[in-house]
């Protein structure tokens, strides 16, 4: 009973990204600088789009939860990392891992859920104009992102339980700087057929569905842009809808490696890389890709900088 008990409930050891002795230090104060950099990116995007009234739209309400999300999902992996290099010790317990598992699961879904149900209001928005205030009301937009907070909820409680009641005895030892899916179900032994299945299912609903959907809109919106004859309408549409469409292919397009591709294609270091890239620097980019792209964020940033100087220069004047 003790021994099986190890086999479910003993710690695991993760070994990181910090792995080369010389490089580890510098590769540090690269992840703590992007961490920091995205927490303030996202903080200032949801500040603004908070206290600015032009930006109380539903596109910006939405893109304000993305950037809640990116927040949260990279709190729960990087600090854990950047802590376990200070106190040199790599191992995370059982529940630890499954909770870190959860916790990424369910923002990983809720984001890509989300990015597909943003790509629908862009639709609406250059496709059906005169219907814009109609098909995107306030209790439309709550659907949406409760419809994203649901899809990425199901998928935690759908993959968490079959992940982590897999029997792990083999090594305990996580090639990996986090404990994610493909890599968790690598450690685990015996007949793993039917819960490779039903996680590749899950998998398929999480990212094919929402990429589908993202294709399918903006086929629409390039086909109505095509047709539009104001060039300033087509600049204007073309810049919003890029944004959106470089957001929603360096988050997929790396996720899209790691959970729909055939394990003969994976190697523990392109996990790494690419794991990283949407965990860790797709936080960064996305609120640097909305607001440097786009006149109505900046605008934004002006505006409400202006009005904190207001009162700041009336008090100095008063002196």
């Amino acid at each position: 009973m003790d021994e099986d008990n190890k086999t479910f409930f003993s710690d695991f050891t993760l070994t990181g990204l910090f792995t080369n002795n010389k490089a580890s230090g510098f590769l540090f104060s690269i992840i703590c600088a992007i961490f920091f950099m995205a927490m303030i990116a996202n903080g200032v995007m949801i500040f603004l789009i908070h206290m600015d009234p032009h930006l109380h739209t539903p596109m910006y309400f939405l893109l304000s939860h993305l950037s809640l999300i990116d927040m949260m999902y990279i709190s729960t992996i990087v600090p854990k990392m950047l802590v376990d290099y200070l106190r040199d010790k790599r191992t995370i317990s059982f529940i630890a891992c499954t909770a870190q598992y959860f916790l990424y699961m369910g923002l990983v879904g809720a984001e890509f859920f989300l990015l597909g149900l943003m790509a629908y209001d862009r639709y609406v928005a250059i496709c059906n104009p005169l219907r814009y205030s109609a098909l995107m009301s306030p209790w439309i937009c709550w659907i949406i992102l409760a419809s994203s907070w649901f899809g990425g909820t199901l998928d935690s409680f759908l993959l968490t339980p079959i992940t982590m009641s897999l029997p792990f005895c083999a090594s305990h030892k996580i090639n990996h700087f986090f404990c994610e899916a493909p890599t968790m179900l690598r450690l685990a032994c015996g007949d793993k057929a039917a819960y490779e299945m039903v996680m590749y299912l899950c998998y398929v609903v999480m990212l094919l569905i929402p990429f589908s959907v993202v294709l399918a809109s903006y086929t629409r919106v390039l086909t109505t842009v095509h047709q539009m004859k104001s060039a300033e309408g087509k600049k204007k549409a073309f810049a919003t809808c890029s944004s959106h469409m470089m957001v929603v292919m360096l988050f997929c397009g790396a996720a899209l490696y790691t959970y729909m591709l055939p394990q003969s294609y994976h190697t523990p270091i392109k996990d790494k890389v690419f794991s990283a890239f949407y965990t860790i620097l797709t936080p960064l980019l996305n609120p640097l890709i909305y607001s440097l792209r786009n006149r109505d964020v900046t605008g934004a940033f002006r505006r409400v900088l202006a009005r904190c100087q207001g009162p700041c220069s009336g008090t100095v004047g008063e002196f």
